[in-house]
């Protein structure tokens, strides 16, 4: 077996690595469940080269090049969704909002295939009973729903109602209440919104 019939196998490693991707993304965050896009793409893959190893239906040498290739692409996923150059939201996608200021949001539900339905159990499964407690819930990027609450509807934390845990915390985060803003997990750049979106 020649190099090029090896360069061969990683260019088609690759080829069929974004054509999966592009498929799995248009079927939405909740088709892959708790796994990113990526992760599940990953596991697919590695899954079927190691298949066709065991059995034989490639050449030991062509299924090392492709897992080699699968690899090298994660590898280079995990550091290009570090430096969070905008890559993260083109391979992983973005959160998605499905309910804001306490109602539902269809544009996002429409991009999601979520009914109302859907997002009612989401919210439950948080423990939410009325959602107009509900300031924003998003589809994250793996497929499960992260709920943010209207501070009002906050439950209390032990700091609220025990002068210890109150003296702990001040030392920890201060007096003030608001987190900075690069403390903060519902922004417009944390979530890779525009900043008109959250409003």
């Amino acid at each position: 077996m020649d190099a090029k019939e090896l360069l061969m196998t990683a260019a088609r490693t690759l080829a069929v690595y974004v054509l999966i991707l592009v498929v799995v993304r248009a079927l939405g965050k909740r088709t892959v469940g708790n796994f990113s896009a990526f992760d599940l793409l990953v596991a697919l893959m590695l899954g079927e080269l190691v298949d066709e190893m065991i059995y034989g239906d490639v050449r030991f040498i062509q299924g090392t090049v492709a897992v080699v290739t699968v690899g090298a692409i994660a590898y280079a996923d995990s550091w290009l969704s570090y430096w969070d150059h905008g890559m993260e939201a083109v391979l992983e996608g973005k959160p998605t909002m499905v309910i804001k200021k306490g109602e539902f949001h269809r544009p996002g539900m429409r991009q999601e295939r979520m009914n109302e339905k859907d997002v009612l159990a989401a919210l439950r499964i948080h423990g939410v009973r009325d959602m107009r407690e509900v300031e924003y819930a998003l589809v994250e990027h793996d497929g499960t729903v992260s709920v943010v609450h209207y501070d009002w509807a906050e439950p209390p934390t032990r700091a609220d109602v025990d002068k210890e845990m109150a003296t702990e915390r001040r030392k920890v985060i201060g007096d003030t209440e608001e987190p900075p803003p690069a403390k903060r997990t519902l922004t417009a750049r944390a979530l890779d919104m525009q900043p008109g979106e959250l409003r």
